[in-house]
């Protein structure tokens, strides 16, 4: 039981269909934890108080007060609280297409994808401008005034801190075949699908496939067939689906099953999302 005073998890979710989609959270944090796992989007959080950390990209990094954290598409990361009194934070999670608008409106040419070479940024003062821009999104009725901000404020990210990507060398085998078994759990997140059949499918021994899935995603294949299964499970509930169908219908086991997996790597229930969604 919490003491007297002492802080309270809480969580908010909704979504805005008229922004294609956005979801944002405000959060706060305490004893929960994510489990590894990646968006379809960006990822942008405006951290308001306490410190959270997460690991990304091989390392572990901590994110206090005032600072923004971006992380890209695809890319597994997880967090957790360092104090006692955990954390308490704003989330923006952008279709890709909205960071290639705002790149485009920079540049005028360029289509390419805007990358951030450094996962946590440290400027109050963007932290401020993204916490006001939240707060519009949140209350604002205007369509006008809501697309016109969250353009102004996503190009003012990448202005100032969006750099070239790195060169990436070929694919090998194994980075291929790991895209290729990616690829298949996509087409069959419905299945029980075995680790067996998925070595078979790319010529690789069951060993070297996990090892090779494992430092190129982030996961092993069970844990990324889980991640494919709630996004589709969001999109499901999105469109006015019951939980339980939802959770049947994207190869969950029963409605708990769906519920553990959604809330250790969204941090809202299934519930929350749906209502959130309406």
């Amino acid at each position: 039981m919490n003491r007297r005073g002492a802080p309270k998890e809480r969580v908010k979710f909704w979504r805005d269909p008229a922004l294609r989609g956005l979801e944002m959270l405000h959060a706060t944090y305490i004893t929960y934890s994510f489990s590894p796992h990646a968006h379809e989007g960006f990822g942008i959080a405006i951290v308001e108080s306490g410190v959270m950390e997460f690991d990304y990209r091989g390392a572990s990094h901590k994110a206090p007060a005032g600072s923004v954290v971006i992380t890209h598409p695809g890319e597994v990361h997880t967090g957790q609280a360092v104090l006692e009194t955990g954390w308490t934070y704003r989330t923006l999670l952008p279709a890709i297409d909205w960071l290639q608008q705002a790149a485009k409106e920079l540049n005028e040419r360029s289509t390419t994808l805007p990358y951030f070479s450094s996962p946590v940024i440290h400027d109050s003062s963007l932290n401020r401008h993204l916490t006001n821009l939240h707060r519009t999104l949140e209350t604002s009725v205007s369509l006008l005034e809501k697309e016109s901000h969250f353009l102004w404020g996503l190009t003012q990210l990448i202005h100032g801190y969006a750099s070239n990507r790195p060169y990436s060398k070929p694919m090998g085998h194994e980075n291929a075949a790991v895209q290729r078994v990616r690829e298949y759990l996509h087409c069959h997140y419905t299945r029980n699908v075995p680790l067996q059949e998925l070595a078979n499918l790319v010529d690789l021994s069951p060993l070297r496939l996990l090892r090779a899935f494992r430092k190129q995603i982030g996961l092993p294949p069970h844990a990324y067939l889980n991640h494919v299964r709630v996004n589709q499970a969001k999109q499901l509930l999105a469109s006015g689906n019951a939980i339980s169908d939802t959770a049947l219908a994207t190869g969950f086991a029963d409605q708990s099953h769906l519920h553990r997996h959604f809330k250790k790597m969204l941090g809202v229930t299934p519930g929350q999302y749906a209502r959130g969604c309406r």
